[in-house]
């Protein structure tokens, strides 16, 4: 009889022991904030997120960040210091619920901004978190990407194009912080600031470097590509703030006839 209550005790301890209901409900937030702008969010296709245990490779969540760029004046100020927030409730983030049993060392990994896949970045980060030992709290898990979006829109890619009566191409690109916020002269963020310009590419040598300026309309900038003779043009716009190495890059093709 002793026997049989042992193994009844046992078989009890083990299925407590091995039960779901051991495991906790644990939420968790992450927000994904352009370097030196605001949070990544729905204007800009969001940035994906996705939520694995380091150790072993396992995906625990997935998703992407939906909502605003959040406040900018909570974000854009100067007076930063540990206890600082940044987000409120229009701030962009992906949240979920996982069901953890044990501490994990969690790896979140971000890709964005999805709407404007020529200026995509990577950035990932890992932290403990334990069972009900929320992680969404204030501004929840902040991960920055860097990177600025540029998107040359004229002339369009591999158009057939002439040149002018000074044998200069005009070239316009639209250049934003990661978040879709603007650019533009004594604006938040200063298209004086930045450096706008083009290399010109053809046949696998670089024949031109040219400065690109404010076109008097938000986060807009146009250049002239010198072209002495027809044939296939790359060309490479950057964006570069000085102030922090924050760049982004985008590329087209040209055919002058």
């Amino acid at each position: 009889m002793k026997f049989k209550i042992f193994i009844v005790a046992v078989s009890f301890a083990l299925t407590v022991a091995s039960s779901p209901l051991m495991a906790e409900d644990t939420s968790i937030t992450v927000r994904v904030l352009s370097k030196d702008a605001k949070f990544i969010g729905s204007s800009v296709g969001g940035a994906r997120v996705i939520l694995r245990d380091k150790e072993t490779g396992e995906v625990l969540a997935q998703g992407v960040t939906a909502g605003g760029t959040g406040n900018t004046a909570k974000i854009m100020h100067k007076n930063s210091g540990r206890r600082a927030g940044l987000a409120d409730e229009s701030a962009a983030s992906f949240e979920t619920i996982l069901n953890l049993d044990r501490p994990r060392l969690i790896e979140a990994e971000v890709y964005g901004p999805l709407a404007q896949p020529q200026a995509t970045h990577a950035a990932s980060a890992t932290q403990w978190v334990i069972p009900g030992g929320h992680l969404s709290a204030g501004d929840g898990w902040v991960i920055v990407l860097p990177g600025l979006i540029v998107n040359v829109m004229e002339p369009a890619a591999t158009q057939k194009v002439s040149i002018d009566n000074a044998n200069n191409l005009s070239i316009r690109a639209n250049v934003m912080m990661m978040c879709g916020c603007p650019i533009t002269p004594d604006g938040l963020w200063d298209a004086n600031q930045f450096e706008i310009a083009m290399t010109v590419i053809k046949n696998g040598k670089k024949i031109a470097e040219q400065k690109m300026f404010y076109a008097a309309e938000s986060s807009m900038f146009e250049g002239k590509m010198p072209v002495r003779e027809p044939g296939v043009y790359q060309i490479i716009v950057h964006a570069y703030d000085p102030e922090n190495g924050n760049t982004g890059v985008d590329k087209t093709t040209v055919i002058i006839k």
